[in-house]
C-alpha cells in the first residue's frame, strides 16, 4: 500500500500528528493507499522552510532558476509511463489520455516558465530631459498554491512553476482526492537538486490543510484552482488579509454550432468537448445549442459517434471513458440527472450509472449523457455538473443564441462553429467568456492568458499574467 509522504524543506517526513486519510482506486473502488492528514502545524513548518530558502532563491539568477526548471520537466518526461499510471489510478482517467494530456502537459508548464525566467524584462519610461522611470518586479514571497483533483499533474505544476521562475518559494497542496503525481513530484524535485525549502508539498483536506494556508499571514498571495463556492469561501479569508489573489472557478460552457458549419468536425469536436475526462473539465462545453435548420442532423451523428465511447478499464488501451473521481461525486452528477427528468428533460442517451466487469466491477462509471427539450434557464442548464453530461438545445437567431449562452453566473470559455468569420469575431465579443474558441476546442498557447468572468474567477493565469501574479511592481524614478 502506497503510503505518501509531505515534502517538506527538501525531504520526505510524515505528518507531525500521525494521522492519514484513505487514498481510493475510483475504478475499483478500493483503498490503494494512504495520504498525511496534515494541519496546521504542517502548514506552519512548510511556510518557515519556505521564508528560511527565500533570500537565496530569490537572488540566484534567473538563468539558473530557470535551469532548475527545466531539469524538473525533463524528469517528468524521462518518468512518463510511471506518472501517467499512477495519474490513471489515482483519478480514473484512461490511461492513454494521462500519457498524450496530463503528463506532457506538466512537462511543458515547468519548461515554457523555466525559459521564460530569463526574458521576463524590466520596463523603462523616459521623460525626455526630465528623468528616468523603471519598473521593476520582485518576487511577493512566500506563495501558497491549491490545485484540483480533475488534471492533478498537470494544473498543479500550472501554478508552481511560475511562481517559481519569478523567485517565489511555494506552500503547495494537491487535492486529497488525486495526491499520487504531486508526491512523485516531490521525489523529482529531490533528484533535480532543488534547493531545501524552496518548494514544499502538504497534503490534506481543505478545512485542515487549505484553510491554514490561507490564513497563514506568511503567505503573501494565492493561487487557487475549484469550485466556485470554495472560491468564495477563500477570498473572504484571504481579502481582509490583503494577499493577491488568482482564483479559477467554475463553468457552464456554451458551445454554439451555427448552420453554416463544418458538421463533420463541429460533431466529432463536440464529442470529445463534452466527455473528455469524463465531462470533469472546467472547460468542457456541457450547454450544446445548435441552429435550427442543422439540429436534427447534428443530434443524429452526434449520438450515432457516441456509442463509441467505450466505457472501461482505464488501463486498456481502447478506453474512452474512465471512472468518475469518486463515490461522492459520482452520486453529485447521478443527482443532476435525475433533476434533469423532474425538470423535463428527454433523455437521449446514457444517464445510468455503468458496470464494467473485472477487477473495476466496483467502480464510479456512468455513461455519457445526453438531454434535450430542457428550458435554457432551468437548474441542470445554470449549475455546473461537472461530469459526462450534455443537454442540447436549437436556436433560431443569433440574438438568441447569445442570450443563451451569456444566461449563466459563469463565464469561463465559450466555442463557435462557423464559416462566417465575421459573425465568428463579432459574436466572439459578445460574449461574456474570458476564452472563447472558433473552430476548434482546448488548443492550448502558454504565452496567453487564462481565465474567467463573472463567478468563473479572478485574475489571470498562463504566460506574462501568471509571472506578475507572482511579483510586485516597483517603479524608480532618476532625475536626469
Amino acid at each position: 500500500m502506497l503510503r505518501i509522504q509531505n515534502y517538506l524543506n527538501g525531504a520526505l517526513v510524515p505528518p507531525q500528528a500521525g494521522r492519514y486519510l484513505d487514498n481510493v482506486d475510483p475504478a475499483t473502488g478500493q483503498v490503494y493507499g494512504q495520504i498525511p492528514d496534515s494541519g496546521p502545524e504542517d502548514v506552519a513548518a512548510a511556510v518557515a522552510a519556505a521564508e528560511a530558502a527565500l533570500p537565496a532563491w530569490r537572488a540566484l539568477p534567473a538563468e539558473d532558476r530557470g535551469r532548475l526548471l527545466v531539469k524538473i520537466a525533463d524528469l517528468i518526461d524521462a518518468n512518463l509511463d510511471r506518472l501517467a499510471r499512477a495519474e490513471s489510478q489515482d483519478n480514473g482517467k484512461p490511461l492513454t489520455l494521462a500519457r498524450a494530456m496530463d503528463i506532457p502537459r506538466a512537462a511543458s508548464n515547468f519548461h515554457f516558465f523555466g525559459t521564460a525566467a530569463g526574458h521576463f524584462a524590466t520596463e523603462a519610461h523616459v521623460q525626455d530631459g526630465v528623468a528616468v522611470n523603471y519598473t521593476v518586479r520582485h518576487p511577493v514571497g512566500v506563495v501558497g498554491c491549491i490545485s484540483p483533483w480533475n488534471l492533478p499533474l498537470y494544473l498543479f505544476t500550472w501554478k508552481i512553476a511560475p511562481a517559481l521562475a519569478v523567485g517565489c518559494c511555494v506552500v503547495a497542496k494537491p487535492s486529497e482526492i488525486t495526491p499520487a503525481t504531486a508526491f512523485l513530484l516531490s521525489e523529482l524535485c529531490i533528484e533535480a537538486g532543488l534547493p531545501a525549502g524552496v518548494l514544499n508539498i502538504i497534503h490534506g483536506n481543505g478545512p485542515n490543510c487549505g484553510q491554514a494556508i490561507v490564513e497563514h499571514p506568511g503567505i503573501k498571495a494565492i493561487s487557487f484552482t475549484g469550485g466556485t463556492a470554495t472560491g468564495r469561501h477563500l477570498a473572504r479569508t484571504a481579502a481582509p488579509m490583503f494577499k493577491k489573489l488568482s482564483l479559477e472557478l467554475g463553468g457552464k460552457n456554451p458551445n454554439i454550432i451555427f448552420a453554416d458549419c463544418d458538421l463533420a468536425a463541429a460533431v466529432a469536436t463536440s464529442i470529445r468537448s463534452s466527455f473528455a475526462n469524463q465531462g470533469q473539465i472546467c472547460l468542457c462545453g456541457s450547454r450544446i445549442f445548435i441552429e435550427r435548420p442543422i439540429y436534427e442532423a447534428f443530434k443524429t451523428e452526434f449520438l450515432k459517434q457516441l456509442k463509441d465511447q467505450k466505457i472501461g478499464d482505464p488501463l486498456e488501451p481502447d478506453t474512452k471513458q474512465g471512472a468518475l473521481v469518486s463515490e461522492a461525486h459520482l452520486n453529485k452528477v447521478l443527482a443532476y440527472i435525475k433533476l434533469a427528468h423532474e425538470e423535463g428533460g428527454k433523455l437521449l442517451a446514457g444517464g445510468h450509472r455503468a458496470t464494467v466487469p473485472g477487477r473495476c466491477a466496483e467502480g464510479y462509471f456512468l455513461e455519457p449523457t445526453v438531454f434535450e427539450n430542457l428550458p435554457f434557464d432551468c437548474r441542470t442548464n445554470q449549475e455546473e455538473i461537472f461530469g459526462p453530461v450534455v443537454t442540447l438545445t436549437p436556436f433560431d437567431t443569433d440574438e438568441e443564441a447569445l442570450m443563451m449562452a451569456n444566461s449563466t453566473d459563469y463565464g469561463l470559455s465559450a466555442t463557435l462553429w462557423t464559416r462566417d468569420l465575421q459573425r465568428a469575431h463579432r459574436i466572439a465579443h459578445q460574449l461574456h467568456s474570458g476564452i472563447v474558441w472558433i473552430n476548434t476546442w482546448l488548443h492550448r498557447d502558454l504565452r496567453t492568458p487564462f481565465g474567467g468572468m463573472k463567478n468563473s474567477g479572478v485574475g489571470r493565469e498562463g504566460g506574462l499574467e501568471a509571472l506578475r501574479f507572482f511579483t510586485e511592481a516597483q517603479n524608480v524614478c532618476v532625475k536626469l
